[in-house]
């Protein structure tokens, strides 16, 4: 597993173990999107801080940057349909205790419990592909797999944001229960579909591993988020390097390492992950701060924050199926070079255009570039991640690039907090980036958002280059081999 297995389901199936497929993926998108549209939302009914904001965000990253890595390996052995449905059902009944948290604390726990079930069901989502499609027809069905997964999870901020703009307060706590239907959806089109899941009873379990990612991810978060109160939180960042330390050691000598440090020789999956690390941070972070900007600060409602979504969910869902046929053709790394300096382009052209404070002509122009590129890069990269893994490692591999792209944006919504807070009180703001003071006014609160949100898409445009440049080292390599 996750090689391709004739008995996993029958061919006419395999479209139903797709749509299975991109209805469980979709929801660990939505998941994030909605609550970043909601997080003003949050803030106020729960009268969290910035800081709490952040862990709403990050306890669910924590868990999945940490536990998917292991959710790969836990598939391999107990049957992946097994284990993605069982990630299902986790992740919808804590969408459940997500929606009746009573306070940002319980809200946090909860996030982070609904974390741990995605991580059993991200990985899942490509293997199951893998499993129910041979390679040569394995390239489209992940095109079509990004594609769909993008257009589905659109459909979750326009019903969240039109429920916020709407609805009554504390409407926000409707949102999760988008992953309701999706989940069930899904489980049922998984039980009446799969008809031979072959469990791998000899792969073994890193617990302690487990362990050490999920010490290490959360006390470097913790650190960085705290990082403005006091440099003693500097020693959180220590203790949480010094883990991912043991963790390497751990996966270095463990016979059944959750992420096996070979696969690293491999240059194009090498390459395919540090993209993946640097295009997701600077995504994440974009997604996370500019819902608060538009809506707390610019006084926009949410059914038009939710537009600032639309040219990303779009461009991937109308175009990555194509870009994933031509990546299986040409290669995926000219496409990912090319992508990746797009992006560049639309954020650089964010971080001047947003002080203009026009959402029109200042945000969604250049989010329409900076989409168009990103939809060059989706499917070849997860094209380029499988077909850099060796048959009977494609869940481990998966699993990995499913983690790089989480731990970027745990490390992205983490270290960017301080930036952003720093920049807001150099440039006079007297409050809180992201609290709802002075809301569709031009007042120093404004202002010092709108500062701070555009010196955070110059550090994501800087990498966004970076991405640019490694992916045509990686094409380099790829023509040198």
């Amino acid at each position: 597993m996750p090689r391709f297995d004739s008995g996993f389901c029958r061919p006419e199936a395999r479209r139903r173990i797709l749509a299975a497929a991109i209805l469980g993926s979709s929801m660990g998108f939505i998941d994030g999107s909605v609550v970043a549209i909601a997080i003003p939302a949050i803030r106020e009914g729960l009268g969290a801080s910035l800081a709490e904001a952040q862990w709403i965000n990050n306890a669910y990253m924590v868990a999945i940057s940490a536990l998917v890595l292991a959710g790969g390996a836990v598939g391999d052995r107990f049957g992946t349909a097994k284990i993605f449905a069982t990630g299902i059902g986790i992740f919808i009944v804590t969408s459940l205790l997500c929606a009746v948290a009573p306070s940002p604390q319980a809200l946090i726990w909860a996030r982070w419990a609904q974390g741990a079930g995605a991580a059993l069901m991200v990985p899942g989502s490509l293997a199951i592909i893998a499993r129910a499609y041979p390679r040569e027809s394995r390239g489209r069905a992940i095109g079509l797999w990004a594609g769909a997964s993008a257009l589905t999870t659109a459909l979750g901020p326009v019903i969240g944001g039109i429920a916020l703009s709407f609805g009554p307060d504390g409407i926000w706590r409707g949102v999760f229960a988008i992953n309701l239907p999706l989940g069930l959806v899904a489980l049922w089109l998984v039980w009446s579909n799969v008809r031979e899941d072959k469990p791998r009873p000899d792969r073994g379990l890193d617990l302690a591993g487990a362990f050490f990612a999920t010490t290490g991810l959360g006390l470097l978060a913790w650190g960085f988020i705290r990082l403005e109160v006091g440099h003693w939180w500097l020693w959180m960042l220590i203790g949480g390097a010094v883990a991912l330390v043991l963790f390497l050691v751990t996966e270095a000598r463990s016979r059944a390492p959750m992420m096996p440090l070979y696969i690293f020789r491999e240059p194009i999956f090498a390459v395919a992950n540090l993209t993946t690390f640097t295009l997701y941070f600077g995504l994440s972070a974009i997604l996370f701060f500019l819902p608060m900007l538009l809506i707390a600060g610019w006084g926009l409602n949410e059914i038009e924050a939710v537009v600032a979504f639309a040219p990303l969910s779009l461009a991937i869902a109308l175009l990555s199926g194509r870009f994933g046929k031509l990546a299986d053709r040409i290669g995926p790394f000219p496409l990912i070079a090319c992508g990746a300096a797009l992006v560049a382009l639309g954020y650089g052209w964010l971080s001047l255009s947003v002080i203009s404070r026009e959402f029109w002509t200042g945000v969604i122009p250049p989010l329409l570039v900076s989409a168009l590129g990103m939809s060059m890069v989706v499917a070849p990269l997860s094209t380029a991640i499988m077909a850099s893994a060796a048959e009977d490692a494609g869940g481990v591999a998966s699993g990995v690039n499913n983690a790089v792209s989480r731990v970027a944006g745990l490390f992205a919504v983490a270290a960017m907090g301080p930036l952003v807070a720093g920049v807001y009180r150099r440039e006079g703001g007297i409050f809180s980036y992201g609290e709802a003071r002075g809301a569709g006014g031009g007042g120093a609160h404004v202002a010092a958002m709108t500062e701070a949100f555009g010196a955070l898409a110059e550090v994501c445009a800087a990498l966004a280059a970076a991405s640019a440049i490694i992916a045509a080292v990686g094409m380099w390599r790829t023509r040198g081999s």
